[in-house]
C-alpha cells in the first residue's frame, strides 16, 4: 500500500481512468470484483464544465462503495481548470487528477491532455492553479513525453512535485505511440529516481504477474490497469491476486459474465434516471451508452463475434438479455454436444 496525502491505497493497484468505460456502474463492478485500491472517473472537459454541460457534470458523480476515488479533468486553461477543480471538488471525490496523457486529436487540437507535453510551463501553471483551488489531494497522469526525440517525464515530474501535486502516473509510452508497441517500463525506473511522491507505473500490465514484476522492476509505489480491465473485472481480480500472492481466481463463466453484463446494464438505467429530466429516455440512452461495453464482456467466447451487430443494435434492456441469455443457452448446448 502507500498514501497519496492522507489517503491510502491499498492495494497499490488502480484503475485507469477511461473515457466511455469507467462510469459510475462499471466502476462499482470493478470494486466489488477486483477489489482496486483506488479507482477513476472517465475524463471530465474543463470546457464542457465551464460552459455548463450537465452530461459532462454527471460524469462527475461518486460513491462512497468506491472510494477512494478520483476525479479526472482535462483543459489547457489555468482557469478554467482550476473552476472545473473546484466543481469536481464539490461533488466529493478523494482526490482530483489531471489528464496529461490523453493523445486522442480532439483533445490534443485544444491544447489539453498529451498536448501539455509539449509546453512545460503551461503544464505546470495548470498544475499549481489545480493545487491552489481545491483542499483535497492533486495527482497528474503523463505520458513519458509527446515522441522519442524527448524522455520529459522527468523534467514534468519535478515541476509538477514543486507545484504541489502529491502522486504522479507514468503511462510508459510516449504519446505520438498511442497504444502501439510495447510499453517501456525502464521509463517508470527512470521517473521513480527523479521525484520523491508516490509513482504509479501503467502500461501492458494485462497478466496475474505483470503488476509485481513492474513494481520489482521499476519501484513504482502502484500499478494502473487500463484495458485490460475493459468489460473484464475478473482480470483486475486476478492481476491484484498476483500482486498479493494470493491464488489467481478461475476465470468467469460465460453464466457470469452475462449477469455481470446485465446488472452493469440496470445500473446504468437507474443512474440515467436519477440525473436526468427525461426519465422515459433514461433505458434508451444507457443502452446506447454502453454498446460499446457489453459485446465486450462475451468477447472471448467461442461465437461472440457473430453476436456483435445484434448487441450494437439494442435500444431496451429487455433486447440485451434476451440475445444475451439465447447465446448462453446456444454455446452450453454446443459445449456438451462436443464434449460428448
Amino acid at each position: 500500500m502507500f498514501k497519496v496525502g492522507d489517503i491510502t491505497v491499498d492495494p497499490p493497484l488502480l484503475l485507469a481512468p477511461m473515457e466511455d468505460v469507467t462510469n459510475l456502474a462499471f466502476r462499482l463492478i470493478a470494486k466489488k470484483i477486483g477489489q482496486p485500491g483506488m479507482v477513476f472517473t472517465e475524463f471530465v472537459s474543463a470546457m464542457a464544465i465551464h460552459y455548463g454541460a450537465e452530461k459532462t457534470k454527471a460524469k462527475m458523480r461518486v460513491s462512497d462503495e468506491e472510494r477512494p476515488i478520483g476525479i479526472q479533468i482535462f483543459g489547457g486553461d489555468p482557469d478554467v481548470m482550476a473552476e472545473t477543480a473546484r466543481v469536481a471538488e464539490a461533488m466529493g471525490p478523494d482526490l482530483i487528477d489531471i489528464n496529461m496523457g490523453c493523445w486522442v486529436p480532439k483533445v490534443c487540437r485544444t491544447g489539453s491532455g498529451a498536448a501539455l507535453l509539449k509546453d512545460p510551463e503551461m503544464a505546470e501553471k495548470i498544475v499549481s492553479a489545480v493545487v491552489k483551488a481545491v483542499k483535497i489531494p492533486v495527482t497528474v497522469k503523463v505520458r513519458a513525453g509527446w515522441d522519442y526525440s524527448l524522455f520529459a517525464a522527468p523534467d514534468l515530474a519535478k515541476r509538477f512535485e514543486g507545484a504541489g501535486a502529491k502522486m504522479l502516473t507514468l503511462h510508459a509510452r510516449f504519446a505520438k505511440q498511442g497504444f502501439d508497441g510495447e510499453a517501456d517500463w525502464k521509463l517508470i525506473e527512470a521517473l521513480r529516481k527523479a521525484v520523491t511522491i508516490p509513482l504509479v507505473g501503467n502500461g501492458d500490465v494485462k497478466a496475474p504477474g505483470d503488476a509485481r514484476r513492474m513494481m520489482e522492476q521499476t519501484g513504482c509505489d502502484g500499478v494502473m490497469v487500463g484495458r485490460a480491465a475493459i468489460s473484464n473485472p475478473w482480470a483486475l481480480a486476478r492481476i491484484r491476486a498476483g500482486l498479493l500472492g494470493q491464488p489467481i481466481p478461475a476465470e468467469p463463466t460465460l453464466a457470469e459474465r452475462i449477469d455481470v453484463a446485465l446488472e452493469h446494464l440496470r445500473m446504468m438505467i437507474q443512474f440515467e434516471e436519477e440525473t436526468s429530466d427525461d426519465g422515459a429516455q433514461a433505458e434508451v440512452r444507457a443502452c446506447r451508452a454502453l454498446r460499446g461495453q457489453i459485446p465486450m464482456y462475451i468477447k472471448s467466447v467461442y461465437g461472440a463475434g457473430a453476436l456483435r451487430a445484434s448487441l450494437t443494435a439494442c435500444s431496451r434492456y429487455e433486447d440485451y438479455e434476451q440475445i444475451l441469455r439465447k447465446f448462453a443457452d446456444t454455446s452450453i448446448a454446443a459445449e456438451l454436444e462436443r464434449g460428448a
